[in-house]
């Protein structure tokens, strides 16, 4: 998978601004031949000039990295290297000048690549026992999120107005947030033992039910997600509307990520945790103290700082099984994530699950050369009863390898020297010598020789 070449980038946004060569150029402070090179990717980009490109195409400096267009193109090898539907090889070439040149087109063609899978399983059979048709209504949600960089400002700056109107430092936070709910709402708060939740609220009675099972910070997420529920619902509602999701189920899983999400705002305040995590240096243990929440909650809220202007680190978030399940994900650093099948079992969330609550750092090079400092530790729930196995996730975080110095987990880590390779997935992933692949590549033709065993189960012509 070739890197975008950021000349395409300027090319595509200066034409959707509807701006001539000579025009940016003279905004720029350069000549027209001087940026025609730089388009077609022929000269080099000094930083001075990016800063001024971007501030003329009124674009945020993150936008001419390249990480929608690397994410476009994961996506489209993933899909036009399907066998069944399609028949020869499309050229990487053509794929990446898709990506940069035609990114409208690009994401058309993924949403009718997953329209197909999905409508290609469900013909399949898979199906409810019921007969009702299994529908994937996480994914819209999901591609929203990320369509919107996981931030929405709306949904902030109503958390910021509670957080101010609570007056509570983080270690009051739950009796502050437990207070307002019992005096503006008239709702009583008790812990008691829960079958199957771990929180119920019943509008009649003014009563909101924790589960005994939960431990203080998630009790704590709780009631802020409660007290969202109460006060922050019309601004959830209204984003939600102007989202024209699907389906009905799609809806009610943008409510529940939305009023999540405000809970997380409510904890960790914009400003206040941006401004730690550099202090800290996203030391996720010492930022779930300072904040008095959980590892996994810090995370999450580790990639929305996307705030135009007050950027943080952009990372990624994933969080999957031992089953290779993934529950939560999104690309805020430009992590190229394949939406269908496993990924690679190289990478440092599925190996973290050999060492349960030791975080784990490695420097992840893909095939195409782009290379981010990934660190991963699992995360343990509670079995509900005797006998039944407790969950166990990994949760993922990264950022590209240039803002490793803002990670306090680079510390003492040769770049170079401790790059792993990875792929996104086996299918499309041509290490020829990799000793943990499940499945031979799909752009490439098996090879298998009788007389030689290799390091790699399958061979393949490269």
């Amino acid at each position: 998978m070739a890197a975008p070449q950021i000349g395409r980038i300027v090319r595509r946004v200066r034409q959707e601004r509807g701006l001539t060569q000579a025009a940016l150029a003279v905004t720029v402070g350069v000549s027209a031949s001087y940026l025609n090179l730089i388009e077609h990717d022929q000269r080099g980009v000094t930083a001075s000039v990016l800063l001024k490109l971007a501030e003329a195409l009124a674009i945020d400096l993150s936008e001419l990295s390249g990480q929608t267009e690397r994410k476009l193109e994961a996506g489209l090898r993933e899909a036009l290297s399907d066998p069944h539907l399609v028949s020869e090889d499309v050229p990487m070439a053509e794929i990446v000048q898709m990506a940069g040149g035609s990114p409208t087109a690009a994401r058309a063609v993924l949403a009718l690549y997953r329209a197909y899978r999905a409508a290609r399983e469900d013909a399949s059979g898979i199906a409810l026992p019921s007969g009702r048709r299994i529908m994937m209504p996480n994914d819209e949600v999901r591609d929203f999120f990320n369509d919107h960089g996981n931030y929405f400002q709306r949904l902030e700056e109503r958390a910021e107005i509670l957080h101010q109107e609570l007056q509570a430092s983080p270690p009051e936070m739950n009796h502050a947030i437990a207070e307002r709910l019992r005096k503006r709402h008239d709702l009583a708060v008790r812990v008691v033992p829960l079958e199957g939740a771990l929180r119920v609220y019943e509008p009649e009675t003014r009563l909101l039910l924790l589960s005994e099972q939960l431990p203080r910070e998630s009790r704590g997420f709780q009631l802020a997600f409660q007290l969202a529920l109460l006060e922050a619902r019309g601004t959830v509602e209204s984003e939600i509307q102007a989202a024209k999701l699907s389906t009905p189920e799609a809806a009610s899983l943008m409510r529940v990520g939305m009023l999540n999400y405000v809970a997380g705002a409510l904890l960790m305040p914009y400003r206040a945790i941006r401004e730690q995590a550099r202090v800290l240096r996203h030391d996720v243990d010492g930022l779930a103290a300072r904040f008095s929440v959980s590892y996994e909650q810090v995370c999450h809220r580790l990639s929305s700082l996307q705030r135009p202007g007050e950027r943080g680190v952009p990372l990624f978030f994933l969080r999957t099984d031992l089953a290779g399940n993934v529950s939560k994900r999104f690309s805020g650093a430009g992590f190229p994530f394949v939406h269908f099948g496993g990924s690679c079992p190289r990478w440092v969330a599925h190996t973290a699950f050999s060492t349960p609550g030791e975080i784990r750092v490695q420097v992840a090079q893909l095939p195409d050369g782009a290379t981010f400092l990934c660190f991963a530790r699992t995360v343990s729930g509670f079995a509900p009863r005797w006998g039944e196995p407790a969950p166990i996730y990994v949760v993922a975080m990264g950022c590209e390898i240039g803002f490793a110095g803002d990670m306090v987990y680079a510390d003492g880590i040769d770049p170079v020297r401790a790059a792993v390779g990875i792929g996104l997935s086996c299918r499309l992933c041509d290490r020829p010598t990799c000793r943990s692949r499940a499945f031979p590549p799909l752009e490439h033709r098996i090879t298998m020789d009788p007389h030689t065993t290799s390091a790699s189960p399958y061979r393949f012509e490269r």
